[in-house]
């Protein structure tokens, strides 16, 4: 082998470990990249994993809701046509949605019926504004009451949410023939469809409407009274009322917790229910403050509110009070200026707390003599506090009794009243105000 043959020969043993050398590089890269590649996937799967963990617990979150809800939910187009049902208390359709699915309102109701239901949506979807109507449909074999909110889902589409009522409707039913001027008032809000504020309104005139009217307090014998309520909102939680039936005068307060259009809403049962009762000759304290407790505690709890209230219950006849249930106090300051308290706590128990407090009511008497002052309240006085925080109070009540003590029932609660707006000041008013005087001639 010549010299350039082995010097060729060489050089191509060298070319070829270094070919060697980089397909060993190339081979620990291409293992190092797969290492990385299996991690990568490895996390991707533990990533995969989970995701679909979370997508289970979500879908059996979502299940759970659908399960709870006790509403209907439809979305329906335009023309009234059901485009989807949510699974929730479909026992509660007019038809099995396979039945309705597709189809419109007069495919389905009524012309009457299929009439208003379309009228409904088209109105939501033409003003773009939700809202609120209540309708009765027969449905296995009963007429069933549903309140339903309706609001634009799209252009071209609403969402309509339905809830049983019937418990509801069938007690204002009950009381219909008692109170004709709330009826008729709520007949309004429905059939107007007005907001919150405009419902306000009107039960803030109502709650002005249906106290004891100054003309009818002066026909009462024996009793010099005067009255004031200033709710802290526009509608308050506070009651009071007095009336006469079958020689004797029946006296109440109350004050519902909070204040508001639900506390007020209480207020207007409690006060239906109160003369209800006694028109239809319930003299008993314990069978009257136990029924309308029972009331109450029923109907809060259908309406998903816990509000409860004092009620007291008074009847006067020749210079006798009798009173029953359990409030603020009752003060008297005799003609001589002596102040007694009356403790009412034992004498009653909260409505709306129980279903039945008839073991709790007991009854209490007091004589009055000519020129004795009684006085009724809501804590709406005694707790109203100034910029500093200041509370009323009732040494300052007590003071003001007393001086006036002398003076006619309306003259006691206007100084009373002038001496309390005074010590408030600019101060915001955080609850409903109540005061009642009662003067024995």
């Amino acid at each position: 082998m010549s010299k350039d043959e082995q010097q060729s020969l060489v050089a191509e043993n060298q070319q070829l470990r270094a070919e060697i050398c980089k397909l060993k590089q190339d081979l620990a890269d291409l293992r190092q990249t797969t290492v990385e590649l299996q991690q990568a996937l490895a996390n991707n799967t533990q990533a995969h994993r989970k995701i679909e963990a979370a997508l289970q617990a979500s879908e059996a979150e979502l299940r759970a809701l659908f399960a709870a809800m006790t509403d209907i939910v439809i979305v329906k187009d335009f023309n009234g046509r059901y485009l989807k049902i949510a699974p929730t208390r479909l026992d509660n359709l007019y038809k099995l949605p396979e039945e309705l699915i597709g189809r419109t309102e007069y495919e389905v109701f009524p012309q009457d019926t299929a009439d208003r239901f379309v009228g409904y949506v088209q109105t939501v979807l033409t003003t773009q504004q939700a809202m609120t109507v209540e309708f009765c449909l027969p449905l296995r074999g009963e007429d069933r009451w549903f309140s339903t909110n309706i609001a634009p889902l799209s252009a071209n589409s609403v969402v309509w949410v339905a809830r049983d009522i019937s418990d509801r409707k069938h007690t204002e039913e009950a009381l219909i023939h008692a109170n004709q001027q709330v009826t008729r008032l709520n007949e309004c809000l429905k059939q107007e469809n007005l907001r919150m504020s405009a419902e306000l309104e009107v039960t803030r005139r109502l709650q002005q409407m249906i106290l004891p009217r100054e003309e009818e307090l002066e026909q009462i014998a024996g009793l010099d009274i005067a009255g004031f309520m200033q709710p802290a909102t526009e509608v308050g939680g506070d009651y009071y009322d007095v009336l006469q039936h079958n020689g004797k005068v029946k006296i109440g307060i109350g004050d519902v917790t909070g204040h508001g259009l639900e506390s007020s809403m209480v207020m207007l049962m409690v006060k239906t229910a109160v003369r209800t009762l006694i028109a239809n000759g319930e003299t008993d304290p314990v069978r009257l403050l136990n029924t309308v407790n029972q009331l109450i505690y029923d109907n809060t709890r259908r309406m998903q509110s816990y509000k409860n209230m004092t009620l007291m219950l008074l009847e006067y006849e020749a210079g006798i009070l009798r009173l029953s249930g359990q409030h603020e106090e009752l003060i008297v300051v005799r003609v001589d200026g002596g102040i007694e308290h009356i403790d009412t706590f034992e004498l009653g128990f909260p409505l709306g707390l129980e279903s039945d407090i008839s073991q709790f009511i007991t009854e209490a008497k007091i004589q009055l003599n000519q020129g004795d002052v009684a006085v009724l309240y809501t804590d709406g006085i005694t707790e109203a506090t100034n910029v500093e925080n200041i509370q009323y109070g009732l040494e300052r009540m007590h003071t003001i009794l007393q001086n006036h003590r002398d003076r006619p029932s309306s003259a006691i609660r206007q100084a009373l009243i002038e001496d309390l707006m005074q010590h408030i000041g600019t101060q915001e008013v955080f609850d409903d105000i109540t005061l009642l005087v009662l003067k024995q001639k």
